[in-house]
């Protein structure tokens, strides 16, 4: 790396001067977030099929992936039958989540849901270590209708449980899904953050084709899988 891809060094008070600057966009876009959340909450539902699922003991209803809680989120994971290794994103980002705990005192689950058959899936969630639990919905249309039918892309989805009524609340896909991510957050602090070459950068900052510093799948086996 040269030394050209270096902030300016500047006195104490420069420096805090520039920071305070920033601090302002910064609270500014938190409270933004917060109206965001709030205009969120407010947002109607749609009641959702029955769609059964299949999870590691057999198939069951939308309603009961809930697991007795009242708040669902999924992750709608990319996959290709027979592949040997998936979606290079879907299995990075869906690693950082290992200790999901804390979602049961607000009432909430946050699982996987692939269109992949669970066998398939079960067998790469062990080869890649990820730690939260899977189910398919290969024997449904559920991908399709909540925006990641097969062969398409990745969405995250929440949902609402009212006994064995469901209701889909919201959902994203794309970049919407980084809000969930803190490997996101973490890059963005640093200074040359995330290297792509589509950022808005110094000149003479490092910059890399889009994705290149991403862990792929077998990067991710290697850190945490069964062997």
């Amino acid at each position: 790396m040269t030394t050209s891809a270096m902030p300016p060094v500047v006195d104490k008070d420069t420096w805090r001067n520039a920071l305070d600057e920033l601090r302002a966009r910064e609270k500014a876009a938190t409270r933004e977030l917060d109206a965001i959340a709030a205009q969120r909450r407010r947002l109607p539902m749609v009641e959702m099929p029955n769609y059964t699922l299949i999870g590691a003991n057999g198939p069951l209803t939308l309603a009961e992936v809930f697991n007795g809680r009242s708040q669902l989120i999924v992750y709608n994971h990319m996959w290709s039958p027979g592949a040997e290794w998936q979606c290079g994103g879907c299995t990075g980002f869906t690693s950082q989540f290992t200790r999901l705990e804390f979602l049961d005192s607000y009432d909430a689950r946050f699982v996987i849901v692939t269109n992949g058959t669970i066998d398939e899936a079960l067998a790469y969630k062990a080869r890649v270590g990820n730690r939260m639990e899977w189910y398919s919905s290969s024997e449904s249309p559920f991908g399709a209708d909540v925006g990641a039918a097969p062969g398409t892309g990745f969405a995250v989805n929440v949902f609402l449980r009212d006994g064995d009524k469901v209701f889909r609340t919201w959902h994203t896909d794309g970049r919407g899904t980084e809000q969930l991510s803190h490997s996101f957050a973490l890059i963005d602090l640093l200074p040359w953050g995330r290297q792509e070459e589509w950022q808005d950068t110094p000149q003479d900052w490092p910059t890399s084709p889009t994705y290149s510093h991403w862990l792929d799948s077998p990067a991710i086996a290697r850190l945490y899988g069964d062997g």
